[in-house]
């Protein structure tokens, strides 16, 4: 009698444990990662460490990082995952799905907010790290926080490496990737705030990891620069962390 069904079966059945084990363990408020940034700027390793589809029917799960092989972004806001993906110098196309890869990713699940008004003058993305953090400099950091208002300007990229491609370098790193400009448009940003993991899954000069999506879901990617819109601004921090 042939063991292969058995086999198959055992399989199927662990990894169903491997996925509500996985699940159970993810506590409110509690930042993860895998990967890290500069393994995949400095050490090329552009291939996935997470499958998504691992995180699929979360509730309040959040998260960024790019696409394996560096060829778009990734945002997960509220358990719904985004992938955006250049077409042109102009264009690019976003799709709601977990069939993706990542070669980092930072992730977080909440479910009760603290809301907060962003001070008039704040208005950069400069001033918003700041802000960030003074309120939580006695709260349990690293944190998710969320953000939405108006941008007036702007610009965010996707990155859009070509396939194949070899990277020793952040230059390297960022060939083909395109930028695409924002103009009084709203925006709803996920992001994550850490002191302590520069290169890991924040840029080497920034506490900071930002992804926006429009709220026609037309636009999504990674946040370079941000000018706001004085008084429109709301901010999202996790209740837990206080």
């Amino acid at each position: 009698m042939s063991t292969y069904p058995t086999k198959r079966f055992f399989l199927f059945l662990f990894l169903i444990l491997q996925y509500f084990c996985s699940n159970a363990q993810l506590s409110e408020g509690k930042v993860y990662h895998i990967g890290a940034m500069r393994n995949v700027m400095w050490k090329g390793e552009l291939f996935g460490t997470i499958d998504l589809d691992s995180l699929k029917g979360i509730a309040g799960l959040y998260g960024v990082g790019p696409i394996e092989g560096l060829a778009g972004e990734l945002l997960i806001t509220d358990g719904e995952c985004f992938q955006s993906r250049v077409v042109s110098e102009s264009e690019m196309k976003v799709n709601a799905s977990f069939d993706a890869k990542a070669p980092f990713f930072v992730y977080s699940v909440v479910n009760e907010w603290k809301s907060f008004d962003i001070p008039e003058d704040v208005r950069d993305m400069h001033a918003v790290e700041l802000f960030l953090d003074s309120i939580t400099i006695k709260a349990s950091r690293p944190f998710v926080f969320r953000i939405e208002g108006i941008a007036e300007s702007g610009s965010i990229h996707i990155v859009n490496l070509a396939p194949g491609s070899k990277v020793s370098n952040p230059d390297e790193a960022h060939q083909g990737q395109i930028n695409y400009p924002l103009n009084n448009e709203a925006v709803e940003i996920t992001g994550f705030f850490s002191t302590e993991h520069k290169a890991v899954f924040t840029h080497h000069d920034t506490f900071m990891h930002m992804h926006l999506i429009t709220p026609n879901r037309k636009k999504m990617g990674h946040i370079d620069s941000l000018r706001l819109a004085p008084g429109s601004w709301k901010l999202w921090l996790p209740m837990s962390i206080f």
